[in-house]
């Protein structure tokens, strides 16, 4: 346990001791607002809640978290330092687990500096809190979901430009699947069944019943599904890499 505190308190620090975790906030937050109040017109809508900040969210992700985790691991492949990290008592699956939770918790403090989104709605009107609670449920679930993606193509990798662009690639398709508009291009060439099981292997239809206040466990379920598969597959990865 002492080797996982270690790890993720090395992993996180490593990310406000460079400029890149800033240079993160500040795009997501202003990419955020840009999209919500811009793009979204968010006082045209007349609508107190949080539904349009919602809506780019599995768009802003796509780019940002990949970002974020393209490094997780290679990084340490490149410079040689994951021969150092497997000679510490501490087994594969914890250092995933940690350096994971590292970056999560990173995404989960961008997010938590949206607030004041929450507190002008309530200003503003008076909006369902607990939709919009559950929306930031949602959205930080599906932020984890492409963080173990990315943590998964930056153990195949030892160039972070390569993990970027193969996590962006899987997780845009994803997102595609689970698009309303995509899903209605399929309906006219397979059958209902046959998309509608598509359409519940992406991530938007998830997303967006949380977004919308329904906190069901088949959604919930599907995203911590989604890391602990991802996560399973960086294990056995990295243990290939280490017996090599």
């Amino acid at each position: 346990m002492e080797q996982f505190t270690s790890i993720f308190k090395r992993e996180l620090l490593a990310y406000f001791r460079t400029p890149v975790a800033y240079v993160f906030l500040v795009i997501f937050l202003v990419a955020s607002g840009v999209c919500t109040f811009f793009i979204g017109n968010f006082f045209d809508s007349n609508h107190a809640g949080l539904d349009l900040f919602f809506t780019f969210h599995p768009w802003l992700y796509l780019f940002l978290v990949p970002a974020i985790g393209m490094r997780l691991w290679a990084e340490d492949r490149r410079s040689g330092a994951i021969e150092l990290l497997f000679s510490l008592p501490i087994t594969v699956g914890e250092a995933v687990l940690a350096k994971f939770a590292a970056a999560w918790l990173f995404i989960g403090i961008a997010l938590v500096l949206t607030f004041p989104l929450f507190f002008t709605v309530n200003y503003l009107g008076k909006p369902d809190n607990m939709v919009m609670m559950s929306g930031y449920l949602g959205s930080f679930l599906m932020a984890g979901a492409y963080l173990a993606i990315t943590n998964l193509t930056s153990a195949l990798s030892k160039n972070q430009v390569v993990s970027f662009i193969l996590s962006c690639v899987i997780c845009l398709v994803l997102v595609f699947m689970g698009w309303g508009v995509f899903s209605r291009i399929l309906s006219d060439y397979l059958p209902v069944g046959v998309v509608d099981f598509i359409v519940s292997l992406g991530f938007v239809g998830h997303f967006e019943t949380l977004s919308r206040g329904l906190i069901n466990f088949g959604d919930l379920l599907y995203f911590l599904s989604v890391i602990s598969v991802a996560l399973t597959a960086t294990g056995i990865a990295l243990n290939r890499i280490k017996t090599a």
